[in-house]
């Protein structure tokens, strides 16, 4: 009896555990895609800054179980539904995400992810901001959070803008979803290594003791990988477009030289992309703001609102992609709107 209570009780979400010179976090919701919620964040955020602290700890890795997915995000569902109710789960679990970014970004030791499998979203914030992002062949990354009725959240005002060009704009307001080794190419990752030589990878990193060492070994391991290099970056033959196309200050601009444009590839994109009108994309991308505290900002505005609610039950509950955005167009909302985004929440504001 005791023996089946035992093997009948829940797996951890997420593991903690030394292994060598580092702190190896996994995350272990495979079912769900290793969906990010708020009692994982609580689970590493404390284990995170212990290692930070500790002098036998050199390192600290994240990776994920299931082989399908690092994390494909938040737990998205479980927010909208405590939003609409008044629940406080809603705002904390941003503020306490953020805060995890933040001491991700921060973090004085090497923060190596290993992110061998769907990254979006959440699972973004929590690889994007260490110091090393390991992709491999496997690796789908995105930042969706406008089809949802969101915005890119997670430090995605930080890291997107500063993308090659306009590379950082055009994924954030489309959606585009990067594979394997164009995640190294586009400069999300900063290393791309071989799926089955990630084992191998895990072994050699945790016996690590500086910055220097890890970088040595991810490159040697980066150098015997050849998956995926003898084909172009997706995007090179759009490249120059994307630079010109998404080159406006205002998503008007963009929308205006999309169609004005006429070419293949923009017409798709003005028929793919996908703009979040309360917010105005240009606003938490473009601006090279602190935007964890900044973006924080928007929640009022996006818990009180329609899109959110609305964009999470076309695409995740009815799943009939078609939301009925509130304004219907980016001509219905007036600069006052997206200003008052932007109000200091006074003693709630987030405080990294």
């Amino acid at each position: 009896i005791q023996s089946h209570m035992m093997s009948s009780q829940p797996e951890p979400e997420v593991l903690l555990q030394r292994v060598g010179r580092a702190g190896v976090i996994t995350v272990n919701r495979p079912k769900v895609l290793n969906a990010l919620n708020l009692n994982m964040i609580r689970s590493i955020y404390p284990q995170l800054k212990k290692w930070e602290a500790e002098s036998d700890t050199d390192l600290v890795i994240i990776k994920a179980v299931g082989g399908k997915a690092f994390c494909a995000g938040g737990d998205i569902r479980a927010v909208t539904e405590a939003g609409r109710v008044g629940d406080p789960l809603a705002e904390d679990f941003f503020r306490e995400e953020y805060i995890l970014n933040h001491a991700i970004g921060t973090c004085k030791k090497p923060y190596v992810a290993l992110i061998d499998g769907i990254t979006m979203g959440g699972g973004v914030g929590l690889s994007v901001h260490g110091r090393f992002r390991v992709a491999t062949e496997k690796t789908l990354f995105a930042m969706p959070e406008t089809g949802i009725g969101l915005f890119p959240d997670v430090g995605g005002g930080y890291f997107l803008p500063r993308l090659q060009g306009k590379l950082g704009l055009f994924l954030a307001l489309t959606g585009f979803r990067l594979k394997g080794r164009d995640v190294h190419r586009a400069g999300v990752a900063t290393h791309f290594v071989d799926s089955n030589k990630m084992p191998d990878l895990e072994r050699e990193l945790v016996k690590c003791v500086s910055v220097e060492d890890v970088g040595e070994v991810l490159d040697s391991y980066q150098k015997q990988s050849s998956s995926g290099s003898d084909k172009p970056f997706v995007l090179e033959k759009n490249i120059a477009d994307i630079h010109r196309l998404f080159s406006a200050d205002s998503v008007e601009g963009i929308m205006h030289s999309l169609n004005a444009d006429g070419s293949e590839f923009a017409v798709k994109q003005a028929e793919e992309t996908v703009l979040e009108h309360g917010l105005k994309l240009q606003e938490s991308v473009l601006c090279d703001i602190k935007p964890l505290n900044v973006m924080f900002c928007f929640f009022p505005f996006v818990q009180r609102g329609h899109d959110f609610y609305e964009g999470v039950r076309a695409v995740l509950v009815d799943k009939d992609q078609s939301p009925r955005w509130s304004p219907a167009s980016l001509d219905q909302v007036s600069d006052q709107d997206v200003d008052r985004c932007f109000d200091s929440l006074g003693p709630k504001d987030l405080v990294l």
